[in-house]
């Protein structure tokens, strides 16, 4: 939307802001809720775009200011203000608390604003955003001063404190050079007072609430104000050495490691009520994942515990002492457990500072093990040395596609290499040719990032790759490589191969997935002639991901030979089987409203493919497929019960006795309502039997 109407969208959400378009002097009921509603709209500069060129062409910067202070008027004078007099005004216009609700989304806006600006940005009125980030760095420092006296009954005043903190940190971790240099020096003068004694205190309570002793909302937004406040600190040149110390570091990974250890749902809408509207609650179909994942106490302890590290910190992952070790294995059980790009990122970026680049995820590890083996390997890598690299073209044409240049078979993109290379690379669909310009070893260890999706290196080996990742195109690389602080919104760098299961992974596809024939199902393919249900795939992802088709693969015997394996259950099955091995990512069923206006026919035939995988994942030696399956059938049949008859007789088709032990009880309180009406009769003896089993131990359980 933003996109396709970008100015007159602007125009009308900066316009609806200004409060200078209500003519009264004092704003009505229904005016404060346009304003409140403006504000919300105002909360697209949360996402990078166009936008943010044109919010600053329509002068939010003079619009927030006059929402925050009543009576500000630009005079000639204040240009020549002495800052100590400008912070005055600031504090005097604060201390007025006018249109106390609007602050919140006021602080939100100046630091997606911030957030977002390029790192040459310069307004052409530096007044009002000095003015603009002098409000925030003065809120922000009276939330820390308070800290020690927050009770039940600050949650509301917490909440804006939590977005005025949360501003600053934005602002002094800008990408424009202006901003960040303004909001430190700014932040620096107005701690000068009582600074340190800040700080000690923030420390303290940081410590205390490792401890596990601190609960209760208000303390949750205290934590999080004095995360902020520390990373903000650290963001201090005059301050960052009374926070160098070993023990601060210890606090830090205390505090990560309980956070990562005893998770609690503290999503920003927590501890932000301002962000909570009735429109959420409809939206049961739309799954919105936040940037800064389920705890936002992770995120910003992560934030913090990167600040420190890249300020004093400066070691390789084989010479780590204890704490070290503790933070680096604790990183990486985050960058692959975790599902929200914020914490990947920021754990990903400190992992940087021990030599260790990329993201770890369970997919590129299964990958990984297919680097350079040579069974199926269809693309050859030549070095200028001679040296030849058998790789996997599939994998190099969704991951790092520049590696390939577009052309026909054994394409060359430097000249010959003489005839013995021709033969060594006559087996393959392309061959490429690299000049002495790319360095053997760097382009090695960047085939580790391709598979694995990290990579790890030493800083000599390290100065030769940024050349090459950038010529990659493989930004995320690069801005670890040079250790770059992630910005807020970077999303993490898609790890799965689902592209190749597309035309970018035809031209590679050297096997088919065939399923089980379905009547009445026509079946045409753009790729082949082959009438029946099917899928053109990739023998090195079946042979990474699944150990029989691993064996059956390298067994030798004539299967191991032919052009298609027969997935024994359905299409809708095959293709949900697909997607994991692909994505490692098993699709839903539908959910929400969409599944509870289906009909019991609609949803079990929902539910049969997962049934069905559940069956084939036993024997197939797929472990996690199978519980994700088991877990997907138990909450259907947690909101539709009266689908357990009928998944009780699938679990038994297929031998499924954990699946039927469940779908028993499921039946288990209605056991004599289901005999007398007739239900159980079409169940066999033996699980009616299974279900009076599940009802006895019900009702000796008391249920």
């Amino acid at each position: 939307m933003t996109s396709l109407c970008c100015d007159p969208l602007v125009r009308a959400i900066v316009c609806g802001m200004n409060r200078c378009s209500f003519h009264s002097g004092k704003i009505l009921n229904d005016q404060m809720s346009l304003l409140v509603e403006a504000c919300r709209l105002a909360s697209v500069t949360r996402w990078a775009g166009q936008h943010h060129i044109v919010f600053w062409k329509q002068g939010i910067d003079k619009v927030l200011l006059d929402l925050l202070l009543e009576d500000f008027q630009i005079k000639p004078s204040q240009h020549l203000s002495s800052l100590e007099k400008q912070i005055s005004l600031v504090q005097e216009g604060l201390g007025a608390n006018f249109l106390l609700t609007l602050r919140p989304y006021i602080w939100d806006i100046l630091g997606w604003l911030a957030t977002h600006c390029d790192d040459d940005f310069n307004h052409e009125n530096e007044l009002h955003i000095n003015m603009l980030i002098m409000c925030a760095c003065v809120a922000f420092v009276d939330a820390i001063r308070k800290g020690r006296q927050i009770c039940e009954n600050d949650v509301i005043h917490a909440s804006r404190s939590e977005s005025a903190s949360k501003a600053v940190l934005m602002m002094i971790y800008s990408p424009s050079k202006y901003i960040a240099s303004k909001a430190r020096f700014i932040l620096s003068q107005i701690l000068k007072p009582n600074g340190k004694e800040y700080l000690k205190h923030l420390l303290h309570f940081l410590n205390y609430t490792t401890l596990g002793f601190n609960i209760g909302l208000p303390y949750i937004f205290q934590t999080i104000i004095n995360l902020v406040g520390l990373t903000c600190y650290l963001g201090l040149p005059q301050y960052q050495r009374y926070v160098s110390g070993s023990e601060v570091m210890k606090t830090l990974l205390a505090f990560v490691r309980w956070c990562w250890s005893n998770p609690l749902p503290i999503k920003r809408q927590s501890v932000a009520p301002h962000l909570y509207n009735k429109f959420s609650e409809r939206t049961c179909c739309w799954i919105n994942r936040e940037w800064e994942g389920e705890d936002v106490r992770l995120l910003y302890g992560l934030w913090a515990v990167a600040e420190l590290v890249h300020h004093f910190y400066s070691v390789s992952s084989d010479k780590l002492n204890n704490m070290e070790a503790q933070l680096f294995s604790l990183l990486q059980e985050i960058c692959i457990s975790t599902t929200a790009d914020g914490p990947r990122w920021f754990a990903a970026y400190i992992l940087s500072h021990f030599g260790f680049y990329g993201f770890l995820s369970k997919i590129g590890k299964r990958i990984g093990k297919a680097l350079y083996m040579e069974e199926f390997a269809d693309v050859q890598l030549i070095l200028a040395t001679g040296k030849a690299l058998s790789v996997h073209g599939v994998v190099l044409v969704i991951r790092c596609p520049p590696l390939l240049p577009p052309g026909n078979e054994k394409t060359s993109n430097n000249s010959s290499m003489g005839d013995d290379t021709e033969k060594l690379s006559g087996n393959f669909r392309k061959t490429v040719r690299f000049s002495t310009h790319v360095d053997g070893q760097a382009l090695q260890t960047l085939l580790d990032f391709v598979y694995f999706g990290y990579l790890e290196g030493e800083e000599e080996l390290v100065k030769r790759l940024k050349p090459l990742a950038k010529s990659c195109n493989l930004q995320p690389l690069s801005l670890l490589l040079y250790r770059k602080r992630p910005n807020w919104g970077t999303p993490i760098p898609n790890c799965d191969l689902a592209l190749g299961l597309g035309p970018v992974g035809h031209q590679f596809s050297d096997i088919i997935l065939e399923a089980a024939k379905a009547s009445g199902l026509s079946w045409t393919c753009s790729v082949c002639s082959l009438s029946v249900p099917h899928k053109h795939v990739h023998k090195v992802i079946l042979w990474s991901s699944c150990d029989y088709l691993r064996a059956l693969l390298e067994s030798g015997m004539q299967e191991s030979y032919s052009q298609t394996v027969k997935v024994p259950v359905s299409w809708e099955g095959m293709i949900k089987l697909v997607e994991w091995i692909y994505t490692d990512q098993l699709p839903n069923p539908p959910s929400g409203c969409l599944w509870d206006n289906m009909d019991n026919e609609q949803k079990l035939h929902e539910l049969h493919p997962y049934i069905e995988l559940c069956w084939l994942a036993d024997i197939w030696l797929l472990e996690d497929i199978q519980d994700a399956c088991f877990k997907v059938v138990v909450s259907c049949l947690d909101s539709a019960r009266d689908l357990s008859i009928k998944v009780l007789q699938l679990a038994a088709k297929f031998s499924l006795w954990k699946l039927a032990d469940f779908a028993a009880a499921c039946m288990a309180p209605r056991y004599c309502n289901l005999r007398d009406s007739g239900d159980l009769e079409d169940l066999d003896e033996f699980l009616v039997d299974m279900v009076r089993a599940a009802s006895v131990r019900h009702s000796q359980g008391g249920g």
